[in-house]
């Protein structure tokens, strides 16, 4: 019998709705194994637990009394620290935000809020969501949980670190260019980067607009979809916001591809793919043709430019982004106010940003600057068209397409984060699906060394069905899900 840290949300919501269990109880037993294992994995930056458990005591009443209670009753989530919570800090994970606390909730999280779930705690990431790894982090890094000398990936690492540990049974993720589904990856949970602007992306903290998206992670594809169900809608206060009629994610869980046709972009099996990865996610890809599939490779030629075409976008629009943060107006300042404003604004920003922070503000501001305008970021977003349409042009002959996650498994802390372009290099199959704004999710596929292996699933945009039903199908169909670390 599975203890009630290590429920689904499925599972935890139907125990509280038919009081085999109260909502404190797990809330509760949540907070027990936070409180065990957070000196080794560091997967928070912040606990609310004395409001949590004020809120599952809420929900108990409302069951006690018979009255409905929300989707996500009792569900404990974690939020990563770049989305805004009214009350509790928000800090990017950043010392330049260190004193932040928000005023307003997101729109995301008064969604939570409406459906009863139970914010327990900010999870870690890379500052200011830069990074592939939670190494960047103000606060130190997260350890990956099936092995605490490896990276959880990143950025949204301590989301899925805490899910993969049973710190929390849902959490929230952001994604620019792989930030949820690298984590998820490499930490072996489900994480589901949804097409740009179908989840507002109201009172999340700006790094690169025209990329990013908030997406749900979670330790099954079920719960991947009941969270996208209560997150994703229309918001007026976001104006990338897409007008798509509400559905219910977990009515497209069918376990059947029959009739599915995938493509297999040989792009996403190039250069530094290494060749266990490469093994386990053509099993995966198997799996589903035993289960009635067709699968075909493919070529999407401009694929081999996306790296580069994100790297000077998201850069660029960093550069852009973070000039609010000057310590005068806003963010960290340094006590010291002697020099002229020059000197003031340089030294607040040296100390208040990290040295991955400070690269990318550099480089985008250069890719802006007069007399490179054109040569870098127009092109750039030229290109980006060209990705684009590459897509298209896939997607009319196939419903999916699949390929790894990651190119290669969980690497050891400290052992890229002095190479930015080793590191920079670990997204090549990730972000493409940001560039041409794709729903695209990763799944468990496999263990080398043990060490988890991810699947990436794309499909075109909002067709969100396709996605979850192939990773259902292939989930229900294999035992990954039901393999877990020890981190004890």
């Amino acid at each position: 019998m599975p203890k009630l840290q290590e429920l689904t949300a499925r599972e935890t919501i139907q125990k509280i709705r038919s009081n085999e269990a109260t909502a404190e109880e797990c809330v509760h037993a949540v907070f027990e194994r936070i409180h065990r294992l957070e000196d080794k994995v560091n997967a928070y930056v912040t606990l609310v637990e004395e409001e949590a458990l004020k809120k599952a005591r809420e929900i108990d009443r409302k069951v006690s009394e018979g009255k409905p209670v929300g989707k996500l009753a009792g569900v404990a989530i974690a939020v990563k620290d770049a989305i805004c919570t009214q009350g509790i800090p928000t800090t990017c994970s950043s010392r330049m935000l260190k004193n932040f606390v928000p005023p307003y909730d997101a729109e995301v999280i008064e969604r939570i809020k409406r459906e009863d779930g139970v914010i327990v705690g900010k999870t870690n990431m890379d500052e200011f969501a830069m990074g592939s790894s939670t190494e960047t982090s103000h606060f130190g890094p997260t350890r990956n949980p099936w092995n605490l000398s490896r990276v959880p990936g990143g950025s949204s690492g301590g989301s899925a670190a805490c899910i993969a540990t049973d710190e929390a049974t849902l959490a929230l993720g952001t994604d620019t260019g792989g930030s949820i589904r690298c984590p998820a990856s490499y930490c072996s949970v489900v994480g589901l980067k949804p097409t740009y602007g179908l989840v507002s992306r109201y009172g999340l903290i700006a790094y690169a607009n025209s990329l990013e998206q908030i997406g749900p992670m979670a330790k099954d594809v079920y719960d991947c979809a009941l969270f996208l169900t209560v997150i994703a809608g229309h918001d007026s206060k976001d104006g990338t916001s897409v007008k798509a009629a509400p559905k219910d994610y977990t009515e497209f869980l069918k376990d059947t591809v029959k009739g599915f046709k995938i493509g297999v972009p040989i792009e996403f099996f190039g250069e530094g793919t290494s060749d266990e990865v490469e093994k386990q996610v053509w099993n995966g890809i198997h799996k589903l043709e035993e289960l009635g599939a067709s699968c075909e490779e493919t070529s999407l030629p401009t694929l081999e430019h996306s790296l580069a075409t994100y790297y000077i976008i998201a850069m660029s629009e960093a550069s852009s982004n973070l000039a609010r943060y000057d310590g005068i107006r806003y963010g960290y300042r340094v006590d010291k106010d002697e020099g002229d404003w020059t000197t003031v604004y340089s030294r607040n920003r040296r100390i208040g940003f990290g040295a991955e922070v400070r690269r990318r503000i550099i480089l985008g501001t250069y890719a802006l600057s007069a007399g490179y305008y054109n040569k870098y970021y127009l092109k750039a977003l030229k290109v980006r068209t060209l990705i684009r349409k590459d897509f298209e042009n896939a997607f009319k002959k196939f419903d999916v397409l699949i390929g790894p996650t990651m190119p290669f498994p969980p690497f050891k802390i400290g052992e890229k984060i002095k190479d930015p372009l080793a590191l920079y290099m670990s997204d090549v199959d990730t972000v493409s699906a940001n560039l041409a704004g794709l729903p695209a999710i990763s799944i468990p596929c496999g263990f080398t060394n043990g060490l988890p292996i991810g699947m990436q699933i794309m499909a075109s945009p909002l067709r969100e069905d396709l996605t979850l039903q192939a990773a259902y199908t292939f989930e229900q169909n294999t035992a990954y899900k039901n393999r877990k670390p020890t981190v004890e």
